[in-house]
C-alpha cells in the first residue's frame, strides 16, 4: 500500500463523518459494541480460515481505528498521526532485541522481557493490562498467565487438577447446603480452576468453549433437520428420540 491510497482512505472516512447523518452522530461510546463485534468477526474468520472474509473484517477494524481517531481529533484529544507515532515508538521500545542491544533467544524470552518493559512504563501490578471487558473465561486465562510471569503459579499439572477436584467438592457442598450465593461463588471458582488447568494443557478456555458451542449448534441443528424431514417438531417428540438423533449426529459432525 502506498501513502496516497492510505490518505485517500482517510479522506473517505472524513467525508463520511461530515456528510453521513449516521456517521456524524457516532461517539467513542456508541461505537464500542460494533468495534467488539468486528473484532469477534475477525477472530471467526481466522478460526475458520476464511481468508477473503478476514481481508474484509480487517478493513472494518481499520475503519474503527480511523473513525475513533477522527472523532478524537475533533475534540483536540489526539490525531491519527499521534496514534501511529505512539504505536511506532511503543513497538521500538518494547523490542530492544530488534532495535537495541538486548538479546532474546526465543519467543518465551521475548514475552518475559515484554512484561518487564510494561512494568517499567509505570504499571503498578502484574495484572495491569488485562481488560475488564474481556469475556470471563478469556480474562481468567489472561489473569492467570500474567500472575505466572512473576512466579505465582503451580509447578506441576497434577497440582492444578487437584485444585479442580477440590473446587468440585466445594461446589457439591454448597449445592447440598442449598446456599444460593455460595453456589455461584463455588461455580465460579470451579470455572477459574478449569481455565487454569487449560493453561497447563496449552488450551485457551475461551477458544475451547467456543468450539464446543459450535459443535453443539451443528449437532442440535442436525436433530432439527432430521425431525423436519419427518414432519416433526422438536417440542413434540420425546427426549429419547432426540437423543438417538444426537448420537447419530456425533458420527457425522
Amino acid at each position: 500500500m502506498n501513502t496516497a491510497s492510505f490518505k485517500a482512505y482517510i479522506e473517505v472516512v472524513r467525508r463520511l463523518r461530515k456528510d453521513c447523518p449516521w456517521d456524524r452522530e457516532q461517539t467513542p461510546e456508541s461505537l464500542r459494541e460494533s468495534f467488539l463485534e468486528e473484532a469477534y468477526e475477525t477472530i471467526e474468520a481466522i478460526t475458520e480460515k476464511k481468508w477473503g472474509e478476514l481481508e474484509s473484517e480487517l478493513g472494518d477494524i481499520l475503519l474503527h481505528v480511523v473513525m475513533q481517531s477522527i472523532i478524537a481529533e475533533e475534540s483536540n484529544r489526539f490525531t491519527l498521526e499521534d496514534v501511529i507515532t505512539a504505536s511506532t515508538r511503543k513497538l521500538i521500545r518494547r523490542h530492544p532485541h530488534v532495535f537495541g542491544d538486548a538479546t532474546a533467544d526465543n519467543a518465551a524470552h521475548v514475552k518475559a522481557n515484554w512484561e518487564k518493559l510494561k512494568r517499567a512504563e509505570g504499571r503498578s501490578s502484574a495484572l495491569d493490562g488485562v481488560p475488564k471487558e474481556l469475556p470471563a473465561l478469556l480474562r481468567a486465562h489472561r489473569l492467570q498467565d500474567k500472575a505466572s510471569k512473576v512466579g505465582f503459579d503451580w509447578k506441576h499439572r497434577n497440582e492444578v487438577w487437584a485444585k479442580v477436584d477440590e473446587e468440585i467438592v466445594e461446589l457439591k457442598e454448597a449445592i447440598t447446603a442449598e446456599s444460593g450465593g455460595k453456589i455461584e461463588e463455588e461455580f465460579g471458582d470451579l470455572l477459574f480452576a478449569l481455565a487454569n488447568f487449560g493453561r497447563f494443557l496449552s488450551v485457551n478456555p475461551e477458544i475451547a468453549l467456543q468450539r464446543t458451542n459450535e459443535k453443539f449448534r451443528r449437532r442440535f441443528q442436525f436433530i432439527e433437520q432430521a425431525l423436519e424431514r419427518e414432519g416433526k417438531a422438536p417440542e413434540r417428540v420425546s427426549l429419547e428420540e432426540m437423543d438417538a438423533l444426537w448420537v447419530k449426529s456425533k458420527a457425522v459432525l
